[in-house]
């Protein structure tokens, strides 16, 4: 984790939108996610699924679905990419920003070895290296990534690697052009504790190495306890806390936010039951009026179902919540 960050921001996203039409009428996935990395910061995105924080991140680098609207801004070392065109976007993914997807089985190709397709990864932004030259970068990635006897595993398949030493050729993969900026999603989803930790610890050491800007997209917050240096907190398409990661840990003000860390299991409450948030997020043209977490929260109010909330603040410690920072718990 890299405390030391420049302050022009890397990636600023703001305002963001993405919805999406059926049946004449709209639904909005997104709805006005505004967040930032510096360069060499690791930044948190975590909500559960259906937040929209993983369609937001895939919006904002032109990877919406077909017949999504998406609007806002959305800048990356100060280059607006809401709107420009796919030539030029797909320029920047693979080479100045790199993506790691969800699941890797489905975005590795069956029919290709792990060395070709990382070797196609290469070459796609660098026209002039030869297949050769390409195998080579392939085998330094692998041994990169602390995958064993990379020589050999080149010219395996997908089929052929585990589920966490595929993920590790999508992390090769996603640096291969030495990118400025990378965004993980869920990178440790289906994969058990030993791996999951393991994966962390590759991403961590690439991150420091490289000074990359990192996105970890997860719905977990116990996965970034140790690795983030902020937390953005995703409910419903909107970040509703944002805070230093152990801020957040140490006085989360979103009541989302708390539900969230007491539902991560603690070793030494063995004999608790675990804690889950009542009910599930509402469901796009659904949402309820007031504040969208209201009917789940324990500490709603008559003020949390007539009016949505604006921000609160206390230094960098921003929340969307009418009680946050007020220890008398009165809505200002």
């Amino acid at each position: 984790m890299n405390a030391a960050v420049r302050d022009e921001p890397l990636f600023q996203v703001r305002d963001l939108h993405v919805a999406f039409g059926r049946h004449g009428q709209v639904y909005e996935a997104v709805r006005g996610i505004s967040l930032q990395v510096a360069p060499g910061e690791v930044l948190g995105i975590v909500g559960e699924s259906g937040s929209g924080k993983s369609v937001g991140m895939l919006a904002a680098l032109g990877l919406q679905p077909e017949g999504a609207t998406v609007r806002g801004s959305v800048r990356f070392k100060g280059q607006e990419l809401v709107g420009l065109p796919r030539r030029e976007l797909r320029k920047l993914r693979g080479s100045r920003i790199g993506m790691i997807f969800q699941d890797p089985l489905s975005s590795l190709n069956p029919v290709m070895t792990v060395g070709a397709q990382i070797a196609e990864a290469v070459r796609l932004h660098h026209a002039g290296l030869s297949k050769k030259a390409a195998l080579e970068r392939a085998t330094e990635l692998l041994e990169l990534v602390a995958i064993p006897q990379p020589d050999r595993r080149l010219h395996q398949y997908p089929h052929e690697f585990s589920g966490g030493m595929r993920q590790r050729v999508m992390i090769a993969m996603a640096v291969a052009n030495d990118p400025d900026l990378l965004i993980a999603d869920e990178p440790t989803t289906a994969l058990d504790v030993t791996v999951q930790a393991q994966i962390m610890e590759v991403l961590a050491g690439l991150q420091d190495r490289l000074k990359l800007g990192l996105i970890l997209i997860t719905h977990d917050l116990g996965v970034l306890a140790g690795h983030a240096d902020r937390v953005a907190v995703v409910y419903a398409g909107q970040v509703v806390e944002e805070a230093g990661v152990d801020e957040l840990f140490a006085r989360p003000e979103h009541p989302y936010t708390r539900g969230l860390i007491a539902s991560i299991p603690d070793m030494a409450r063995q004999s608790e039951r675990l804690f889950s948030i009542e009910g599930t997020p509402p469901a796009l043209g659904k949402l309820p009026g007031g504040c969208a977490f209201h009917p789940r929260c324990s500490e709603a109010r008559a003020i949390c179902r007539q009016a949505a909330p604006g921000w609160k603040a206390e230094g960098a410690h921003r929340a969307a919540c009418h009680f946050a920072f007020d220890p008398a718990g009165d809505a200002a």
